[in-house]
Formats: structure tokens, sequence, C-alpha cells
């Protein structure tokens, strides 16, 4: 069976409407599946939503609605938005799903019965905003509970613990010896100290006399689970495993065609839960080593250096950003103006200015003024040379080949910012090359042969550029296409483009391309 490429998102706390946070990594994770499609290898991307734990009990108490109508409603808004974007997932995880649930609950027993999950009193403050234990570690240098924990009070509670410690030594040895488990490097770093001051084993369960909105405990139904093992094994749950085979190699001859994924994840939930609890509760299950994920961290969009926040008033919404600008420009802001894994601060200008410049001035204006000089000096016919020089004697050819190289490496590492840089370079030296050939005086002059070598130069460097930039702008690498009358037939289908036709010479001598029609209109705040 061939091996497919598995790419999956945290999934939605649906508790809260979708943000600008939630948008780019949909639309990140969106981009390096449709690359890897591009590639021609078999993808799976999945993605979902969170619907249980006791804030989103809560919210619904306060609406006066039954859990279920209250994260239905959410999640038909994030399906909403996923939709308006172009994200375009292979399977939809829904935490509220049978398939899950007997998953959860098939592990939990599975762990119980081997002696992983035990019972035990804990006393001491707890955070109801947090929902957790807090310990002197978690004060503040006062000695205080900081504000960011919201209402803390004295609490004493039976609930089960998963035995998370006892894995510690395996984790670190794994992180030291798995150097690429997560990307960037820094954020390796940063989880590697994180584990080396881990103490203590993981509270897993809510008593339902406070908390009925969860799956109940295979083992004690006065109990359901929390968080850990119902969040986090959607990744696993919705691709087929089933925790009561015997064997993990049993288990792994199931997934191994899916198995195992790259998590895109927000910077704050690395550590603890998918960088510590996750790759644990693997082990615990029986994973081996080589059949763990990897994560890449991706860092927020800030609004003047800080962090966007409902108390704030600074969050932003990507249903006004679409509404006004369109699903594509937001796409192509979001993916180049940050650097993966770094922070970055939102503009709506700054949205506008990329857009117009890069989009607009750049590649557009180089699509619409090339097809109209084919179809003025040549009646929209284009003849095919094979060699095409710039002002520097570099050839159209040499370009390309550099160009789609320093794009597949970009992608190598994730920079999806790095690889629109290389497409946008090309648009930029071709528009450059128009300047310096002047192909008016070209045709005045009747230098056919110079004449058509620049045309045919430019058409090609177009059909090449919409296949690069298809992964973040898919409508409009269409619009490329369509408007150089180019593989017509599979028009709207992603199949269209192939990395493997990023080579110098597809379009045939003789072509006959389209009329121009404006793809990236100017756009006004």
């Amino acid at each position: 069976m061939a091996k497919t490429f598995f790419i999956t998102t945290a999934i939605d706390y649906t508790n809260s409407a979708p943000h600008i946070g939630h948008a780019y990594e949909k639309i990140f994770a969106d981009v390096i599946a449709r690359y890897h499609r591009l590639k021609g290898e078999n993808v799976f991307f999945l993605t979902g939503v969170d619907q249980h734990g006791q804030k989103v009990q809560q919210s619904a108490e306060k609406e006066g609605v039954p859990p279920e109508q209250f994260v239905a409603g959410v999640t038909e808004q994030f399906i909403a938005l996923w939709d308006k974007l172009d994200v375009r997932y292979d399977a939809w995880a829904a935490t509220t799903d049978p398939l899950h649930k007997k998953c959860v609950q098939g592990m939990l027993q599975r762990l119980f019965d081997e002696g992983k999950i035990y019972k035990d009193k804990q006393v001491g403050f707890y955070s109801v905003r947090q929902e957790q234990f807090l310990t002197d570690k978690d004060r503040n240098e006062a000695g205080e509970f900081g504000p960011e924990w919201g209402e803390v009070e004295q609490r004493e509670e039976e609930n089960y613990y998963f035995k998370l410690s006892e894995h510690k030594e395996w984790l670190l040895n794994f992180l030291r010896s798995h150097p690429t488990f997560v990307s960037p490097s820094f954020r390796q770093t940063e989880l590697i100290n994180a584990v080396e001051k881990l103490s203590g084993d993981l509270c897993i369960s809510r008593p339902k006399s406070r908390l009925s909105w969860g799956i109940e405990l295979p083992f004690d139904r006065d109990y359901v689970n929390y968080v850990w093992f119902d969040a986090l094994t959607n990744y696993i749950s919705f691709i087929g495993y089933d925790p009561t085979r015997s064997t993990i190699s049993d288990q792994l001859s199931t997934l191994r065609d899916k198995w195992p994924a790259l998590h895109v994840i927000g910077k704050d939930i690395m550590v603890p839960a998918h960088g510590i609890y996750w790759p644990i509760m693997l082990h615990a299950l029986g994973f081996p080593d080589e059949q763990m994920p990897t994560l890449l961290v991706h860092g927020w969009w800030n609004i003047s250096g800080a962090k966007m926040s409902k108390s704030l008033g600074n969050v932003v919404d990507p249903d006004v950003l679409i509404e006004k600008y369109g699903a594509e420009a937001l796409r192509y802001y979001l993916m180049s103006d940050i650097v993966t894994g770094k922070d970055a601060d939102f503009s709506e200008k700054r949205l506008i200015e990329r857009y117009n410049a890069d989009l607009g001035n750049s590649f557009g204006n180089l699509l619409n003024r090339t097809l109209n000089m084919v179809h003025r000096y040549r009646n929209g016919r284009l003849s095919a040379f094979a060699k095409v020089e710039f002002a520097d004697n570099t050839s159209f050819a040499e370009l390309i080949k550099s160009i789609v190289e320093q794009y597949a490496d970009s992608f190598v590492w994730q920079s999806v910012d790095g690889a629109l840089e290389h497409v946008i370079h090309l648009a930029k030296m071709c528009n450059l090359q128009i300047e310096v050939s002047a192909p008016w005086k070209l045709a005045k002059e009747e230098n056919n042969e110079a004449l058509d070598s620049l045309l045919y130069g430019l058409m090609e460097s177009l059909r090449i550029a919409a296949i690069l930039i298809s992964p973040v702008l898919p409508k409009a690498a269409h619009g490329i296409f369509d408007q150089l009358n180019w593989k017509m037939e599979l028009s709207g289908k992603q199949e269209r483009f192939r990395l493997e036709d990023a080579e110098w010479g597809g379009l045939p001598d003789g072509h006959v391309v389209g009329k121009p029609v404006p793809l990236f209109p100017r756009l006004e705040r």
C-alpha cells in the first residue's frame, strides 16, 4: 500500500467563534497538504472540533441550550469558514462522534487494566478558569496566584490519574535522539527544558457531579474523561485505531498508510499537551519510537505586539475580511507576511499593501500586459524557441530551474513565505525583462525572433508560476491557466497542477492563448 502524507491541525475548541488565528492555522495546513498533492503524493488531511469540556457546558447553560445544540452551532461556523477559505480537508474529526467515543473508552479501559491509570484524592488550590489544580510553581514572585488563573479556590476531590511521570526518562531520551520531532528547532529545545521539569501524574477525569458533558469513563460511570484522552486522540481514532486489538504491530499494519502524522499546532499547545502528554500517551499504548508523529509549531498573529483576546477587544474576524477583500487576498496575506514558527503583527493596511504590490502590480500586471502583447503582435499565437535570454545572459529556462529548486527547498522547511518570495521574484524578473527588451520596439523593428522568444518566455514563466502559486492561491492559479488556455479539460480541478510540469518548454509551438481578464483587482480599504 502506498504511503500517505498525513497532516492534521489541532482541533478547534467549540467554546468560541473562529478568529484569525484559527484561519491562519487551517490555511497553513491546507497549503502544505496542497503542496504534497502537487508533488503527486497521496494526502490525508484531518481537522475538526473539540466539543467537550466544562467551559462548553457552562457556555451552553448560559445560553439556556443543551451542550449538543451549543457545539453544533459553533461547529457550523467553523465548517462554513473553512469552505469560504477553500480549505480542503479529507476528514472531519468531531469528538462527539460515536467512533471517537468508542476509541477513547477502549484506550482508557486498556490503560486502566494495565495499571497505568489509578484513582487518588487531591487537596489544594483549584483554578476555576483553567480547570486545573495549581502548585506553588504557579505562584508569582509575590507568592500569589496571578490574574491569569482567574478565581482560585481550595478544593478536595477524587479523580483518576494517568502515570505520566514514569515515562519522563523515555521522553527525554526520545527527544534527544529525534532532533526533528518538533520544528522549528528552537521549539524542540523549549520542549526538552519543559520535560526536564516534569513531575507528578496527569489528572484525566472530572466527577459527573460537576461535569457531565464528556465521555464517560468505561470503568467508573460516576466520572467523565477530561480533555487529554479525548481531544488528543482524535488523530488516531479517525483513521481507524482500535485499542482492543492485541498487539501494536497488528494495529500498525492497519494504520501504516496514514501514520505517523505531521501535526500543525500553535505554540501555546505544544507544552504540555502535544509535546509531553501526547507522545507519552502513545508510548504507553505501545507505539514504537519510529511511529511517533512530528510537530510543526507556528506562532501567533498579534495586534501591535499583544496577543488577540476578547477581553482586550482586538480579535480579528476572518469572515469580515473575506467579505471586504476576498478569501484569496486573506490566504495570500496570512501565508506571505509571517515567518513559519514566529509571531507577526496583523495589519489590515499591510494586507492591502502586500496584495496590491505582489499580486496586483507584479503578478497581475505581468499576466495582463503579456497576454495583450501576444494578441497585439502575434494574434494570440506563440512560437517556441529553445533559448530566451535575460540581459545578464541568464536564460528563462535557467531562471525557472533555479526558482523551482528554491521553491521546493522552502517547503522542505515548511517556509511558505519563502516559497512565495521566489514566485513573486519570478514575476518581478519577467516585468523587468519587458522593460529591458522593449517588445514594442522589437515589433516596430520587425525583430521577429527576439519578439517571439520574449513572448514565449513570458507565457511559459506564467504557466510555471501558476503551478507554484496554486497551493496558496488555487482559484487564481486556475484563472491564469484559463487565460493561458491550458489544460482546459481539468479546469477547476486540483489535479490540473503538478510540480513535475514546472519545467521549461511545456507550452507547444503554435499554442493559442486566451484573452486577458483582470485577475487581481486593486484593493481599497
